[in-house]
């Protein structure tokens, strides 16, 4: 259940009290009320696709994210130039197999208690689980494909080869279990035998960016609910 009240500060203290006495102690109920006026910290971490990121800062500078984004991660140097220009922090962390857990530990140094969601923007990096239970807020990740169809690297290649009629893309929760966490959007578009992969990548780019933007909308205006790996979405 999600309720939405309309009244001043102190009257919202009140009402979190009686019902927490009155109601949710005496049904052992799970809630939280929080105030919608107050706005997400947002990092967003990328590699070198720069589509979602690019839509995310649009839509950010426009006024049309309900969110404060406050820096920019990558483990490419490729996107510094057009993340400053939106006068955002990036930060460079390089990523080896060799030494993956001191890049994640950078990271999380970067992330400490500056943000209130990571978003992977075409982050083509698979966070440990141990780096999720530290970091410890929600992560949303973009997959460009219509899970759970072609979970994983190439879903492009993958779904060419199948020979598809519908691609899509995913945005979801991440977990420690690759590309299946709980998905809160989706979409699809209708394509041809006759494309091949390139044609593919670029019309999946158009639905990645829009799942993405309503996926993080969505979530910084508080309107999904996790229930075990799925979610409902008001």
């Amino acid at each position: 259940m999600r309720i939405e009240f309309s009244i001043d500060a102190a009257r919202a203290v009140r009402l979190a009290e009686r019902f927490g006495l009155a109601i949710a102690e005496r049904f052992g109920m799970t809630w939280r009320m929080w105030d919608a006026a107050e706005r997400k910290r947002l990092a967003i971490m990328v590699s070198r696709y720069d589509h979602c990121l690019l839509d995310l800062l649009w839509r950010w500078r426009r006024g049309e994210l309900e969110a404060d984004v406050v820096m920019v991660i990558s483990n490419h140097p490729d996107l510094r130039g057009e993340v400053e220009r939106f006068g955002l922090p990036y930060h460079h962390v390089p990523v080896s197999k060799e030494a993956k857990s001191q890049a994640e530990a950078r990271v999380l140094k970067l992330l400490e208690r500056r943000c209130d969601l990571v978003v992977l923007a075409r982050y083509m990096q698979i966070l440990s689980g141990d780096f999720l239970v530290r970091l410890g807020i929600p992560v949303i990740n973009i997959h460009h494909s219509f899970l759970p169809a072609f979970a994983g690297s190439s879903p492009y290649e993958q779904a060419k080869r199948r020979g598809v009629k519908l691609i899509g893309a995913t945005a979801h929760y991440v977990t420690e279990e690759l590309d299946a966490g709980p998905i809160i959007d989706q979409d699809v578009v209708r394509v041809s035998h006759s494309l091949g992969v390139a044609e593919l990548t670029r019309s999946g780019s158009d639905i990645e960016r829009t799942v993405l933007a309503r996926a993080v909308q969505s979530h910084c205006q508080d309107r999904v609910l996790r229930h075990g790996n799925t979610t409902v979405v008001f």
